[in-house]
């Protein structure tokens, strides 16, 4: 297929989704409006953008973050730090804030992601809540929808301390969950325990509607900001919102107890973190395009997607179902060949941490590993499936589509 047939094709696909689009510019704006009313509220000045070194104590930019967060969340609190490697890193954190030996934690999404594994201790690891006496167990889900009759029995006959949700797939094949199956669960959960923790990993799913878990009961809800809310601006970070008691449980974990959230040091990404909350909903608009346009392109070109392109978004993940690594690995590279950062680059599976499959990871990014720009990646198992996320501007989303079609069909 000559590249400008790919590009015909493209085109025609784009006029297709117009209807599409407006929807989500829709919801765009819905969560740009609640941004700017936040930044209005919590009076937002310029004084914000200094920082702080050593312990961070009153770091006036800090607070003013965690009190715009917890605004736009509808929550008591929020914990939104640098000091925070990964949203794993955060989770691991909620977890550790929560959980006490004997305790036992359940997952109604069946197996969190790869890198939760050896923080639970589902893989064997001398730090993990295992090895403190935290016991786990877990429900996979029905049809892509919550085993109601299972989480009901467990709950009936035994007390858990805290139910983990994971909205976005991983590397699962299921689909991801929207905001309308997470409060309906919630709701389901707190009438039979009221005073069970419900956390939420909200991963790649913030602001692709105009609700999110902690508006509809969840006790704790984490994600990255390199992700959705950081907009490619953020360099590193994540977040947790959620009830005060969690939060400040959350903080004395992350920092230290009788210290916790009153200090940890800015060092600068106090504006950063500002700009990419401000410019998030646009990104996540122009990342949803993008999720669409290649499940209608890739459909047409006789590949299996998920989600197909009119079905509801819960996040901005397109999967591409290739059914053998060769395409996969070059579809991968066709996105890297596309990016901004790093086009020459040719990316190979290999070993990395925390997963059991050797990885093929494309991300041409300006911050590394950063999933809201234009970037693919997928463990090297069968059905050999692609996880596509991100795009900073249609524009260039679009770019790196053409590229990656181009070569995973001419090259």
């Amino acid at each position: 297929m000559k590249k400008s047939e790919i590009i015909k094709l493209i085109n025609e696909c784009e006029n297709e989704l117009s209807d599409y689009y407006k929807n989500i510019e829709k919801i765009c704006e819905l969560n740009t409006f609640k941004v700017m009313d936040s930044f209005k509220k919590n009076k937002v000045s310029e004084i914000h953008f200094n920082s702080t070194t050593g312990y961070g104590y009153n770091d006036l930019g800090r607070d003013i973050i965690e009190d715009v967060y917890k605004t736009i969340f509808n929550t008591e609190a929020a914990l939104v730090r640098n000091q925070f490697i990964s949203a794993s890193h955060a989770l691991n954190v909620a977890l550790f804030a929560c959980l006490r030996p004997k305790d036992t934690m359940l997952s109604i999404t069946g197996t969190p992601y790869d890198t939760l594994h050896e923080v639970i201790g589902i893989k064997k690891n001398s730090s993990s809540l295992s090895s403190f006496g935290v016991k786990y167990e877990e429900i996979d889900l029905i049809n892509n929808d919550f085993d109601y009759e299972k989480i009901k029995e467990k709950l009936s006959k035994k007390k858990y301390k805290l139910i983990h949700i994971q909205r976005s797939k991983g590397y699962a094949t299921r689909k991801s969950l929207t905001i309308k199956k997470v409060k309906k669960v919630i709701d389901f959960i707190k009438n039979i325990d009221k005073d069970v923790i419900v956390m939420v990993d909200n991963c790649y799913c913030e602001m692709v509607s105009s609700l999110e878990p902690s508006n509809v009961g969840a006790d704790l809800t984490i994600g990255s900001l390199i992700k959705n809310l950081g907009a490619g601006i953020a360099s590193n970070g994540a977040y947790i919102v959620g009830t005060k008691e969690l939060i400040n449980l959350c903080g004395e974990r992350l920092t230290l107890p009788g210290e916790g959230i009153d200090v940890g040091p800015s060092l600068g990404a106090n504006k950063e973190f500002l700009k990419g909350l401000f410019f998030a909903p646009s990104v996540v608009a122009s990342s949803l395009k993008i999720a669409t346009l290649t499940s209608l392109v890739m459909e047409k070109l006789g590949y299996n997607v998920e989600p197909r392109y009119n079905e509801e978004r819960a996040d901005i993940v397109q999967n591409i179902i290739f059914k053998d690594s060769e395409s996969l690995i070059r579809y991968c590279q066709g996105i890297q060949s596309g990016s901004p950062i790093d086009s020459f680059a040719l990316p190979i599976p290999t070993d990395m941490p925390g997963y059991s499959d050797k990885i093929i990871m494309a991300s041409g990014s300006f911050t590394q590993g950063s999933s809201i720009e234009i970037s693919c990646d997928g463990p090297l198992r069968d059905p050999f499936i692609a996880y596509q996320q991100g795009g900073l501007t249609y524009e260039s989303g679009k770019y790196a589509l053409i590229n990656a079609i181009d070569f995973l069909l001419n090259q």
